[in-house]
């Protein structure tokens, strides 16, 4: 992987020492993993302290586009690229639309269209065009580590199937956090 200014660091070296969330996007025009990685964002860092977890997303372009993105979505945990998918393609991450599009995430805000027709004004607006990684190619969920433990893998069908956050940090151990922004009420 690639981190945001462009040096390379093994897979391996992420969840070696360490348990790790590790969140692949399909790209980051995708509106979808946007939304996701901005719910991401709001996992307070004392969480993952506590629980001794990292949390990392990767995404399939130059890393050019890591700090711009990171920026977007207000995401200050780790972020990585991995711009020859290589890693996709060894954790058998698919290409393309599955044909179940009744799985949503709870993260997902924009409908399709909306979410499109933003994903696209931001490749049109972004520096030289670009698509920032394969368009079809899909992402995915692990909890790694340490060492070569595979404590979960989610492979994402579509662009909406993103694992809810919260199944991901129970499963890792880490506190979860509400996601709403409804006020609670709390009858006495």
């Amino acid at each position: 992987v690639v981190d945001a200014d462009g040096r390379s660091i093994p897979f391996k070296a992420l969840y070696g020492e360490q348990k790790a969330i590790v969140v692949f996007v399909r790209n980051f025009l995708c509106y979808t993993c946007k939304e996701y990685v901005e719910d991401l964002a709001k996992v307070p860092q004392a969480f993952l302290q506590e629980a001794n977890v990292r949390l990392i997303v990767i995404g399939q372009s130059s890393y050019h586009h890591i700090k711009p993105f990171c920026s977007l979505t207000g995401y200050t945990h780790e972020m990585y690229v991995d711009p020859q998918r290589e890693i996709y393609k060894t954790l058998g991450m698919k290409r393309g639309e599955g044909n179940n599009i009744s799985v949503r995430s709870p993260h997902v805000k924009s409908n399709t269209l909306l979410g499109s027709i933003r994903s696209m004004w931001r490749a049109m607006t972004g520096p030289a065009f670009d698509f920032q990684g394969d368009p079809a190619q899909q992402g995915g969920a692990l909890i790694l580590g340490p060492g070569n433990e595979v404590h979960f893998l989610h492979l994402d069908k579509n662009r909406l199937d993103h694992v809810p956050i919260n199944t991901v940090l129970q499963l890792a151990g880490v506190k979860t956090v509400n996601f709403t922004n409804k006020t609670q009420i709390i009858d006495i």
